[in-house]
């Protein structure tokens, strides 16, 4: 479970002219237990959605208050709080790093599987459960956004993590593998924490945070979220 007690983020912005700053607060005075399975966090470009993720595997540390994972602290204990925490971002170039598929995967499990050929036994094994066995071999470059997609969840889920968080991770992809990802983060067993513009792939969450001007505006139901999101908008 993860909990954010006071949190904020602030940071300095500099002015036209560069020689000064202005204190810009893109979170405030947070206080939340992330204790449901599956959580979406909605709101508008710019709310603070994905400052509030980073914040949960120490991508961002808080400039007050603390966030703690399974009791771990994110600033204190942040390389045991990534280990727990797995990050999935919009843009699955952002993370994939390696020129195939099967050596993103098996770049992950570097430490757990330590011999060479096992290590690519075990990358080839975890790209089959996802249906991407055929593409093991392929450029990154020649697969769709889908693909991608999923080839950067596999490579997160490869060293188990406890938690996972996902940033917008539909935004580039089309209507076959937004349904495909919804299938797959379903049958996850991991704790989900997901930003999303489509409202509609997070609709059947168990709980949904509503962000606006970094502070949460609404905490409840999915349904109830939406509405008062829209509330907003309009």
């Amino acid at each position: 479970m993860s909990t954010i007690r006071l949190a904020g983020v602030r940071v300095d912005v500099p002015v036209l002219s560069g020689r000064d700053v202005i204190d810009k607060t893109l979170l405030a005075d947070l206080d939340l237990e992330l204790a449901e399975r599956r959580i979406a966090v909605i709101g508008a470009n710019g709310s603070g959605k994905s400052t509030l993720l980073r914040l949960l595997n120490g991508l961002i540390e808080p400039t007050s208050g603390t966030v703690t994972v399974d009791g771990l602290d994110t600033v204190r204990d942040g390389k045991q709080v990534r280990g727990r925490v797995g990050f999935i971002f919009t843009d699955p170039l952002s993370q994939l790093v390696m020129s195939t598929p099967i050596e993103d995967i098996e770049l992950s499990l570097r430490r757990r599987v330590r011999g060479r050929r096992e290590r690519e036994a075990a990358a080839y094994s975890l790209l089959e459960t996802r249906g991407l066995a055929h593409l093991a071999r392929q450029s990154i470059y020649d697969l769709s956004g889908g693909e991608r997609q999923l080839v950067a969840l596999t490579a997160v889920l490869a060293v188990e993590p406890a938690i996972l968080v996902a940033d917008e991770p539909t935004t580039l992809l089309d209507l076959r593998n937004r349904e495909q990802l919804r299938r797959v983060f379903a049958e996850l067993d991991q704790q989900l924490v997901v930003s999303s513009h489509d409202l509609d792939f997070v609709a059947d969450f168990d709980r949904a945070l509503v962000v606006d001007a970094g502070r949460i505006v609404f905490d409840g139901a999915p349904a109830a979220a939406v509405a008062h999101y829209r509330g907003l908008m309009v």
